[in-house]
């Protein structure tokens, strides 16, 4: 599973933030508003991984 990272980017003399995870990217004008984001992909990703493994274990 790829990582989620926070990358601070300039477009057109604007500084922004952009979360990336793999191909996917969100940009943001406000660094606590990628954060945030970013820290709640982060743990829905890993629920996501948690019940997956669960899945598997069923009979």
């Amino acid at each position: 599973m790829p990582d989620v990272c926070i990358e601070l980017i300039e477009r057109q003399g604007q500084r922004l933030w952009q979360v990336r995870f793999g191909r996917r990217a969100l940009t943001f004008q406000e660094e606590l508003a990628a954060r945030t984001f970013a820290a709640q992909l982060h743990m829905r990703l890993g629920w996501l991984d948690e019940e997956q493994r669960s899945d598997d274990r069923l009979p």
